[in-house]
């Protein structure tokens, strides 16, 4: 193997783990760019493949991600991709996570099981701050948005403000969805008693 082929495994690898680790950790461009006194566009041709790393730029990359040189060198592990996080249950739903606690744009999306128990609204419908997304696979799902009542199908799906009155049930047996839920409404769909 050539000097050079090796040089560019390690480049390559270092690129990919600059990306991967910025990811991890939440961070933008301007962030590590920031912190590691680097510039933005710089970073963005580096991480891309469109400018080489230089030696000094290691220990600058290393210190802006909270690693050690070594860490940013090496090889990354392949870790589970499995999602563990247990169901949960509130309000005559169950909830599956299937997004771990990484960045998703701030969404985490959930398979539910609406009990065909869940079927009256409460007196005052909720609002909160965010929007919620849901996919229906199989039952009806009753969705109260304000003044209107509707029934969602297998196959459709809804997307909503929440800053608008809204519920959601069963209209005659079980249903299963797939919802997308910011921070505000997963806190209020898994943790509060409003729903």
């Amino acid at each position: 193997m050539e000097a050079n082929d090796t040089d560019d495994s390690v480049d390559t690898r270092v690129r990919r783990r600059l990306r991967d680790l910025r990811l991890q950790r939440g961070m933008t461009l301007e962030d590590v760019a920031t912190r590691s006194n680097i510039d933005v566009s710089t970073l963005s041709r580096l991480e891309s493949g469109k400018r080489r790393l230089a030696l000094d730029h290691l220990p600058r990359l290393a210190a802006a991600l909270s690693v050690t040189t070594d860490e940013l060198l090496r090889t990354p592990e392949v870790e589970d991709p499995r999602i563990r996080n247990r169901s949960h249950t509130h309000n005559q739903i169950t909830f599956w996570p299937l997004t771990g606690q990484g960045p998703a744009g701030g969404l985490h999306a959930h398979k539910i099981r609406i009990s065909a128990r869940r079927r009256t609204p409460p007196a005052e419908l909720p609002v909160h701050e965010g929007h919620d997304w849901m996919y229906v696979l199989s039952g009806r799902l009753r969705l109260i948005l304000g003044d209107r009542d509707f029934t969602i199908k297998p196959g459709e799906a809804v997307e909503f403000s929440t800053w608008t009155p809204h519920w959601f049930g069963a209209v005659d047996g079980a249903v299963e969805a797939i919802a997308l839920f910011g921070l505000h409404g997963e806190r209020v769909h898994l943790h509060t008693d409003q729903r």
